[in-house]
């Protein structure tokens, strides 16, 4: 990560804890209101943009040397902080791929234990997914190696050691990947890395007045997930961004553990979309609010060109009842309310190219191209202390925790499926795909909506819904080792709600 020249101070801090005291009895939606009147804290720290790693080409492979490691992080002035990272204390680097590539990491574990890499979103063969079934020994370097696929897109990486992982990428074990391909070259949009194109990793923690940050889930945070109560915008606490060009490119991820994020601007400004998961949309997009679960990602333009400052907001857009019944709880519990950050345009940005109408094409779906469908049910049964803390007994999927001797799914390579998910629970539960991007047909009967209708590799089903996606499985196949499907609400996953598939 990037040096930063100022960071919120420990008195701040201090103060804020009496804010963030009151907090754990009303509620999480008044942090940052109630922190900025506490503390009198205003946004003074630049952003940290993660640093750029390119790899190194040897002998025509793309090499990328990674280390993961602890460390400490000053994320409050005077205060070190205990995490992990990728090349540095917290988060790891933004590596650039490239469509055609062939590439290499050798990634050290430098842990006392062990720990996976998994490469969210990307196409690859079922050795080098970096799941559960891959773990890093302490000591050891994992060096998978395979061509790149996919299309221009922004993607991640983060641990994925089974039982382990929320814990992990809670410590700061994930990073951006990002993959560019001729298309996209050819595209007048902006593009220069850390100028007017801009990595944003949003996540929430939780902190102590010493600086720690433990992963210490209560009996609620094992049901609900881990939700902290003070952002973070590529581990920088409401931080600013000053901007030279009247428009910006954020390529945004939510890399929290369970927070749902409902992102807008604080003067309601509209933004384009122009990409999601797995790539760039047909045509831009103009929305003013969007969503992004858990391990989703969405690249969107926001216009400065009136040279105002403006700020990236989550709020809450729950359409269940506040505070009647556990759906309405856990609804409310999900959508996290911050300020996340401030962009800052500069009074002689340069000016923008207008975004092109047309972006890519994309395949047109349709349920008749699928062989068969194949149910997904996610159930959070029993509630009880094993299931709350982490330890199994209560989220399944079709009935089952997950096993790692039992493959729950075989797939036969090249052929289009319909997976039809089902949310039975009371909460919203985003389903990730490794190994492929799919296509969302409907939710509850409904063609998706345009900024839905890309490729994709993590969808959210909300409370009683069920999503059709179209699955396609095109370029590996092995019948032994297997990939996963799972919530990506971290601690969902580690207490049993994923399943194993192989392609043959």
């Amino acid at each position: 990560m990037a040096n930063l020249t100022s960071r919120p101070s420990r008195r701040m801090f201090l103060l804020g804890g009496v804010a963030i005291g009151a907090i754990a009895a009303v509620g999480w939606s008044v942090y940052p209101q109630r922190l900025k009147a506490a503390t009198g804290y205003d946004f003074e720290t630049p952003l940290a943009i993660p640093m750029l790693d390119t790899g190194t080409m040897t002998d025509g492979i793309r090499v990328f040397d990674m280390a993961i490691a602890d460390g400490q992080t000053e994320f409050f002035s005077g205060l070190q902080t205990p995490t992990r990272g990728v090349n540095g204390g917290y988060l790891g680097p933004t590596l650039r791929l490239r469509q055609g590539e062939v590439v290499r990491f050798n990634v050290a574990n430098n842990l006392t234990e062990a720990t996976t890499l998994h490469w969210h979103g990307v196409n690859l063969p079922a050795t080098a997914d970096g799941g559960p079934h891959q773990p890093i020994a302490p000591g050891a370097v994992w060096s998978p190696e395979f061509e790149i696929k996919d299309r221009a897109a922004t993607m991640w990486y983060h641990s994925h050691l089974m039982g382990s992982t929320a814990r992990q990428v809670w410590q700061g074990l994930a990073g951006m990947l990002v993959i560019d391909d001729a298309a996209s070259d050819a595209l007048d949009i902006p593009k220069t890395y850390g100028v007017d194109d801009i990595p944003i990793v949003l996540q929430d923690r939780r902190f102590n007045r010493d600086g720690s940050m433990p992963y210490a889930p209560s009996m609620h945070d094992g049901m609900a997930g881990m939700i902290g109560n003070i952002p973070m915008a590529n581990g920088t606490i409401l931080p600013y961004f000053d901007a030279t060009t009247t428009q910006v490119r954020l390529r945004l991820l939510n890399g929290s553990n369970a927070s749902i994020y409902g992102l807008e601007f604080n003067d309601g400004r509209a933004f384009h979309q122009i990409a999601s998961d797995g790539g760039l949309l047909e045509a831009p997009v103009k929305l003013m609010h969007i969503k992004l679960a858990p391990g989703e990602r969405a690249e969107i333009v926001v216009d400065l060109s009136d040279g105002k400052a403006v700020q990236l907001l989550s709020v809450a857009r729950s359409t269940a009842p506040s505070g009647m019944g556990m759906g309405g709880m856990m609804q409310n519990v999900q959508s996290a309310e911050f300020t996340f950050m401030e962009i800052r345009p500069s009074a002689t940005a340069v000016q923008s190219a207008a975004l092109p109408a047309k972006l890519t094409a994309l395949a047109q779906v349709s349920s008749k191209d699928a062989v068969r469908t194949r149910n997904f049910l996610l159930e959070m049964g029993g509630m009880g202390m094993g299931s709350m803390m982490g330890g199994g007994g209560g989220f399944t999927i079709n009935g089952a925790e997950m096993d790692m001797g039992v493959i729950n799914e075989t797939v036969k390579m090249g052929e289009t499926e319909i997976w039809q998910i089902n949310n039975a629970g009371p909460m919203a539960h985003p389903f990730h795909v490794h190994n492929t991007q799919f296509r969302i047909l409907s939710r509850d009967g409904n063609a998706p909506e345009p900024h839905e209708a890309g490729r994709k590799d993590t969808v959210l089903v909300n409370p009683g819904e069920t999503v059709q996606i179209l699955v396609k499985f095109e370029h590996y196949a092995d019948p032994e080792r297997p990939y996963m499907y799972h919530c990506h609400i971290l601690e969902h996953e580690d207490s049993g709600m994923m399943g194993q598939f192989t392609v043959v």
